[in-house]
C-alpha cells in the first residue's frame, strides 16, 4: 500500500469538467494514502458551471475533500515556491490549454503559477493529461513537457479512438503510482496503455 503520510501535494484543478469526479477520487484517495492535499483551481474550473456540476459545488467538494482553501488567484498561488511548500505538484486534469501554457512558459492561471513556482525548486509536476486534441494540436506541448526536466505524466491513452481519434486521457486510477514514480524522479511506465 502506498503511504503518503508527511507528504505535501499541491492538487491543481483545470477545466476539463468531464473529468471532474474522477479527478475528486484520487483527491479523495490521495488524503487517504496520508497525504496533505493544497487545492489550486484555474480561474475557468473555480468559476464555470457545466452540464457536469455547478461552479460553486465543485469548489466546495474539493475544499472539503482537501480540507484547506482553494488557492484560486495568481498571486495566491506564487508563494508556494518560494515558500517551497510542495514535495510534488498534480495537475489533475491537465488540459490541452494548460499543457501549452506549461510548455510556452505562460503564467496566466494560478495553475500556471503553481507549476512555474514549484519546478524552480526542482520538484517534480505531475500532469494527468485530458485533452480532446492530446494527437492533434496539443502533441507538440505533450512532447516538449515530455522532454523536460521534473514535468512527469500520469499513464495515458485514447479514450474513443473511433469517434474522437486525437482525444487522450490519463488513467486517473494510476494517479497515487505516478505520483510516487515522480517523488521518485522517474516516469511511470508504460507511458502509454
Amino acid at each position: 500500500m502506498l503511504d503518503f503520510n508527511g507528504i505535501t501535494i499541491g492538487f491543481a484543478v483545470t477545466g476539463s469538467f468531464c473529468t471532474f469526479d474522477d479527478a475528486f477520487e484520487q483527491a479523495r484517495l490521495l488524503k487517504k494514502l496520508g497525504a496533505k492535499l493544497i487545492p489550486i483551481m484555474s480561474e475557468n474550473a473555480y468559476s464555470t458551471s457545466t452540464r457536469f456540476g455547478e461552479a460553486e459545488k465543485n469548489a466546495a467538494r474539493l475544499s472539503e475533500i482537501c480540507g484547506a482553501d482553494i488557492i484560486k488567484t495568481i498571486a495566491g498561488a506564487e508563494p508556494l515556491g518560494p515558500g517551497k511548500m510542495l514535495d510534488v505538484l498534480l495537475v489533475c486534469p491537465c488540459t490541452g490549454n494548460t499543457m501549452a501554457k506549461l510548455a510556452n512558459s505562460i503564467t496566466d492561471t494560478p495553475v500556471t503559477m503553481a507549476v512555474k513556482s514549484h519546478i524552480r525548486n526542482n520538484r517534480p509536476a505531475v500532469l494527468c493529461i485530458a485533452t480532446n486534441d492530446a494527437l492533434a494540436g496539443s502533441a507538440k506541448n505533450m512532447g516538449t513537457l515530455m522532454n523536460l526536466r521534473n514535468y512527469f505524466f500520469v499513464p495515458l491513452r485514447q479514450d474513443d479512438a473511433q469517434a474522437k481519434p486525437t482525444s487522450v486521457i490519463s488513467d486517473f486510477a494510476k494517479v497515487p503510482e505516478a505520483v510516487e514514480s515522480a517523488l521518485k524522479g522517474v516516469q511511470m511506465q508504460p507511458l502509454l496503455s
